[in-house]
């Protein structure tokens, strides 16, 4: 079972191809997309779900139609499943800036819930506040026993990747602002501490564990916002996990794990 997240950037229209071909390369058993503005026709949905080899109709693609931005613009998250959803559900209430899609499937018989999201991008409180909502909706009783990830851009820093002793400092000479000053954990230390495993972190020694590069020419920093992270029994089935470079294609990698 191969789970991958992709914040395509504000539609990517003038990049569908690429995006369409990234899809297609990695054939994902299910994928998480984010920023997916200007989808509410279901077109550009039908097409990614072809490119995976997922059947189209709502029981294979969700589009969860995200709260608008100041500016109007809605930044939907989809998910597309090559296996059939035995259920989904698209949460958007006002705690969150863009929406939340849980969908269920089965995983060798047994039930596995995904939650696809995209968190605030401006503010580590109001990602915080977020991060609150979502643990809420998970029972610890089903988190612990079943098999659940969690998919998207968070727009967040771990403290276990590995970001320079100085990062505060570059930071700021590259003008980034929204994870505070000094750089802030909250969200992922929020997250972690209920339960959850990076994918990504969980197998030392990723060659590549960045999914964007921020800041200005000649000040540029190194991050990671884009994660799937792991239910402790779902962890322990975590084959490999690995970021996918789609160059010019949006401004985020992507992340995929595989479950065996």
């Amino acid at each position: 079972m191969k789970i991958m997240t992709f914040n395509i950037l504000f539609g990517g229209e003038d990049r569908f191809d690429a995006i369409l071909a990234i899809a297609a390369a990695a054939r994902p058993d299910l994928l998480v997309l984010q920023e997916c503005v200007g989808w509410g026709d279901g077109a550009r949905l039908r097409a990614v779900a072809e490119a995976i080899g997922a059947p189209s109709g709502e029981r294979h693609a969700v589009l969860g139609r995200a709260n608008p931005r100041p500016n109007g613009r809605r930044n939907h998250v989809c998910v597309v499943s090559r296996a059939p959803l035995v259920e989904a559900r698209v949460h958007a209430p006002e705690a969150l800036a863009h929406c939340l899609v849980e969908v269920e499937l089965s995983l060798a018989g047994e039930p596995l819930v995904v939650l696809g999201t995209h968190l605030n991008a401006g503010s580590e409180d109001r990602r915080l506040t977020e991060a609150r909502w979502l643990l809420a909706l998970v029972p610890p009783e089903r988190f612990a026993a079943g098999l659940w990830a969690l998919a998207g851009d968070l727009n967040a820093l771990s403290r276990r990747d590995p970001y320079p002793a100085d990062l505060d400092a570059r930071l700021a000479a590259a003008g980034i602002e929204k994870y505070g000053s000094p750089p802030r954990f909250d969200t992922m230390d929020a997250i972690e501490a209920f339960g959850w495993t990076d994918a990504l972190r969980v197998r030392p020694g990723a060659a590549r564990w960045a999914t964007a590069l921020r800041g200005r020419p000649g000040a540029q920093v190194e991050t990671r916002t884009d994660y799937v992270m792991l239910s402790p029994r779902l962890s322990g089935r975590l084959a490999q996990a690995h970021v996918i470079d789609v160059g010019a294609a949006s401004d985020h990698h992507a992340v995929v794990a595989e479950i065996a």
